[in-house]
């Protein structure tokens, strides 16, 4: 079976339902989980709008079917910025997060990048009384977007919670389909948890594909609070789409090693 598609992501969410996981929001997590609870096993599901918004709709759908709740961020660009689809998750009883990446947009100028996260923020309020807020990584841009936070608080706006600065990793296990693979971590400029990833794989906690996560699922080696992140982009039954996506990503990779590299010799200058 294909990896990345629908049907797959259905059979990854059973087998963490069977496995005895809940499934949480960002925000449940920030109001209730983080400060415990009592709740070990767990998972917090956050999806990255990065683009084609409609396929974030039909990962909703299934959720929503299964009675799970999660996170979606969305982006100010079009391809992630689609009203319809935002107002539609939201009526599915998802929560919807800003997905900011002001900094980048806005070439680094702090004070430009700070009006225009408020902007935007108020913006996607209209949808839902957005209280989380995530990082986009912007891999081609320079601009690191949680640079922001050096000169500002995001808590004045009533964020609750920032999954890059506020989850606890030593606690929280942390899965993300960057480079649309598992184990992208290798590939990817700023979705990873470096000091944490280390320690992870010394544990053997690598996976490449979602049938070994859902293996890992089954023979109770995957750690009972988990963070899965998706970019729900990724995730279709259609050939075509999915196709596609594959020689995107093959090449989006080779171009992300490539940044690596040389941002890696620009530090050791």
């Amino acid at each position: 079976m294909r990896d990345f598609t629908l049907q797959t992501y259905n059979r990854l969410l059973l087998a963490l339902q069977k496995a005895g996981y809940q499934f949480y929001t960002l925000e449940h997590y920030y109001q209730h989980l983080a400060i415990g609870s009592g709740q070990t096993r767990f998972v917090l599901l956050r999806h990255d709008v990065d683009l084609h918004a409609e396929r974030s709709l039909a990962t909703a759908r299934i959720e929503a079917e299964l009675g799970i709740r999660a996170s979606y961020y969305f982006r100010v660009v079009p391809q992630s910025n689609q009203p319809a689809i935002i107002k539609a998750i939201a009526d599915l009883g998802h929560e919807i997060g800003y997905h900011y990446e002001d900094m980048a947009i806005c070439g680094g100028d702090v004070v430009k990048a700070k009006k225009h996260f408020e902007t935007q923020l108020a913006y996607f309020r209209n949808y839902y009384p957005v209280k989380t807020i995530c990082m986009h990584g912007a891999p081609q841009s320079q601009f690191d977007g949680k640079e922001l936070w050096k000169t500002c608080d995001y808590r004045t706006y009533g964020i609750i919670g920032e999954p890059y600065f506020d989850i606890d990793y030593s606690q929280v296990f942390y899965l993300t389909d960057t480079g649309r693979r598992w184990d992208g971590f290798h590939v990817s400029v700023r979705d990873k948890i470096p000091v944490y990833q280390d320690q992870w794989i010394k544990q053997g906690l690598i996976f490449h594909t979602t049938d070994n996560i859902i293996k890992a699922i089954e023979s109770g080696q995957l750690p009972e609070k988990v963070l899965i992140t998706t970019h729900p982009q990724r995730w279709t039954d259609n050939s075509v789409a999915w196709v596609k996506e594959y020689v995107a990503q093959t090449i989006k990779n080779q171009v992300k090693r490539t940044l690596i590299g040389l941002r890696g010799i620009a530090q050791r200058r």
